[in-house]
């Protein structure tokens, strides 16, 4: 099997492994939500930082999240090779430390903070790589999931903002940060005989 259908079966995994645990905490009443979901500025909460991801307060969350997890994480598959590994390390880790460092008193829960990181992560990576592959995915991702950015403002009742917000500027100093091993022309100068 080849590096991009191992990715690409991994991430397809990793999905599928969501839902089965969105099962169990369903069954549970979902009772995993309040043990291991991030608590802001609660070391019992620190857990969540790695949990909050992978938790959902219903199946209409998960449903929310299940294509946005798809069609960009199909894009960093497609573009990106062996950095996928610290990036989701950063986008799940700087912006769930700074969920639990800065959040509201709640429990946060739920992949839209791995969402908003990789949309982050897509976007600006299009304008620090400039090459046509990495300019066209920003460009796909924009023009599909734009309208995600209103999730980084307050005000929504039940929806943690914070992770949004945060998982988007972890996702763009992921892009900031590791390099990404496209091997694309790049956009730049031109020369003109």
């Amino acid at each position: 099997m080849n590096a991009f259908l191992r990715r690409a079966a991994t991430l397809v995994a990793f999905v599928a492994m969501l839902w089965v645990i969105q099962v169990v905490n369903w069954i549970t009443g979902y009772g995993m939500n309040p043990t291991f979901g991030l608590v802001p500025r609660y070391l019992g909460g620190l857990d969540g930082i790695i949990a909050m991801p992978l938790l959902h307060g219903s199946l209409a969350h998960l449903m929310a999240n299940t294509p946005p997890l798809l069609v960009m994480g199909g894009l960093l598959v497609a573009t990106t090779t062996r950095a996928l590994l610290p990036v989701n390390a950063i986008v799940v880790g700087l912006g769930g430390g700074l969920v639990w460092l800065f959040g509201s008193s709640a429990i946060h829960i739920g992949a839209s903070g791995l969402v908003f990181g990789w949309f982050g992560f897509l976007v600006a990576r299009g304008f620090v790589d400039r090459s046509l592959i990495t300019l066209g995915s920003a460009l796909v991702v924009g023009v599909l999931y734009g309208s995600i950015l209103w999730g980084v403002l307050p005000g929504q009742p039940g929806v943690s903002w914070e992770a949004h917000l945060f998982g988007a500027i972890a996702g763009a100093a992921a892009a900031l940060l590791v390099g990404t091993h496209v091997h694309a022309p790049r956009l730049g100068r031109v020369d003109m005989d």
